[in-house]
């Protein structure tokens, strides 16, 4: 009998100190931790929370397993890549993620798209931002603002 299969996308993080980084993601964003299966060593070679509702997996970086690299954002002279939190209540839940050892790489402010939106860096490397609707915007007031100030 098949495994009904729920689509999904998930990030799967790379960090130094998994074990560090689920508890900075369950102080930060308030995350649900689903499992860890450790090596005898200690190191996680997987994790999975839930953040904001959703998958989130992890593990420890493993060099070997990546041609030598290290794969985490610290490694790798930062990430490309940013994980997106919609919330409601988006002044709280910045200043969480503050306290409990983010840095601001964008303040909160209310933006020409609608949001009121700010992004962080965790201690980890990995880029978050979070953002909460406070007016509906159209695509064509989007392109129209982003034309006037090009």
């Amino acid at each position: 009998m098949a495994i009904p299969v729920e689509p999904a996308l998930s990030p799967h993080l790379v960090v130094d100190d998994a074990a560090a980084a689920i508890d900075f993601y369950i102080k930060a964003f308030d995350a649900v931790e689903i499992g860890r299966v450790p090596r005898p060593d200690g190191k996680l070679i997987h994790a999975a929370l839930r953040i904001n509702g959703f998958l989130v997996m992890l593990a420890d970086d493993f060099p070997e397993m990546s041609g030598g690299k290290s794969m985490t954002p610290t490694s790798l002279g930062g990430t490309p890549v940013t994980i997106h939190l919609t919330v409601d209540d988006v002044d709280t839940r910045f200043q969480r993620a503050l306290d409990a050892g983010a840095t601001v790489v964008m303040p909160l402010d209310e933006q020409f798209w609608g949001d009121r939106y700010g992004m962080v860096v965790d201690p980890f490397g990995h880029q978050w931002s979070l953002g909460q609707p406070v007016r509906e915007v159209s695509y064509d007031e989007i392109a129209a603002f982003v034309g006037q100030s090009g």
